[in-house]
């Protein structure tokens, strides 16, 4: 008897979050950047209005466009399951919201003449918080050292030598928070609290 296979919803935070990133995505493309603009990109506003404060979290579900969605896209997808399997749900959704909130509130504070958009953060979090998984209590993985090194020094050094479009501190602050959780998280579970 063979046996049938079904498709199973693996990794609801992942899903969801991904799922809202390319609702977002859309409907920036529709309105030529207008909802983008309006709902999923941050940047110096007025703190009168509600939506500067709405914007300092769901700036990471907008992107400039389908190349940028399907980039952060990629790395959610892969590595979005394996986190929310090792650390929880509700873990994740903590990491996504901190990386969210964090770099929007240093980008409004330093840097008022640049909006920030993507879940690039969010990724960048998510590579760091996944090199912590082999972590031991008083060691620090090479793994973790190696994708620091690569990732934060290359945001770095573009960050300096190259003028794009794109957010370094984002990705920077981004991948500090995914090595503070991934310590703080693998340190709970291993103590077990």
């Amino acid at each position: 008897m063979k046996k049938k296979f079904k498709i199973t919803f693996n990794a609801p935070v992942t899903l969801g979050f991904v799922a809202v990133c390319f609702i977002a995505t859309m409907l920036g493309i529709i309105t030529s950047g207008g909802a983008t603009r309006l709902l999923f990109m941050t940047y110096h506003s007025s703190l009168i209005n509600p939506l500067t404060y709405l914007r300092f979290f769901t700036h990471v579900f907008g992107h400039a466009g389908w190349t940028h969605f399907i980039a952060n896209a990629s790395y959610l997808l892969l590595l979005g399951p394996m986190l929310e399997e090792k650390h929880g749900s509700k873990e994740l959704v903590e990491v996504i919201v901190i990386t969210a909130l964090v770099p929007a509130l240093i980008n409004y504070i330093f840097f008022p003449h640049i909006g920030l958009c993507g879940a690039s953060g969010v990724v960048f979090a998510f590579i760091l918080l996944a090199s912590f998984t082999g972590f031991e209590e008083g060691e620090i993985p090479l793994t973790f050292i190696l994708v620091a090194a690569i990732f934060i020094g290359q945001q770095v050094y573009e960050g300096i030598a190259i003028r794009d479009n794109i957010s370094h501190m984002g990705h920077i602050v981004g991948g500090i928070l995914g090595a503070v959780s991934g310590y703080g998280l693998n340190k709970k579970s291993r103590s077990g609290v």
